[in-house]
């Protein structure tokens, strides 16, 4: 396998970053939040899931951590939607939101080298749309 740029990289891991943490946000909403030890460990499977596609990619830790450059970054500040939530609800949905995008821009540039890997982030992905829907007909049903 081709050795990763960089740059891409550098994708990869605020993308990785992004996506687990989202997912840890969500997570920890349906276990405290709605109770839901079913659905909280789902989202638990997913990040380990998400771990193994990883290593298709034979990408180290350190090479991330090398990759990474925060003072450079020209995206780091928080928009002010971010800063405003009003309920469990809008901060599982932000999350979601996030997590979505995040586990997309892996699956695109993990194809570049490594197809298999682009094809376990999609399946990931697919798996976090009805993961969205589980939790969200829990909410409907949740009383605030």
């Amino acid at each position: 396998m081709q050795k990763i740029d960089k740059k891409i990289l550098r994708i990869i891991d605020a993308n990785l970053n992004r996506l687990k943490e989202g997912l840890r946000v969500c997570e920890d909403t349906c276990r405290f939040v709605l109770n839901s030890s079913s659905v909280s460990s789902n989202f638990k499977q997913v990040r380990q899931n998400i771990t193994q596609s990883l290593k298709t990619l034979s990408i180290k830790v350190v090479d991330l951590l090398e990759s990474r450059d925060i003072l450079k970054d020209v995206g780091r500040k928080s928009s002010r939607l971010e800063l405003s939530r009003k309920n469990y609800q809008e901060v599982f949905l932000a999350n979601m939101q996030r997590v979505k995008e995040s586990v997309r821009v892996l699956e695109e540039f993990s194809k570049i080298y490594n197809q298999k890997a682009g094809q376990y982030f999609k399946e990931i992905r697919y798996r976090i749309y009805q993961l969205e829907k589980e939790v969200m007909a829990k909410f409907r049903n949740f009383k605030f």
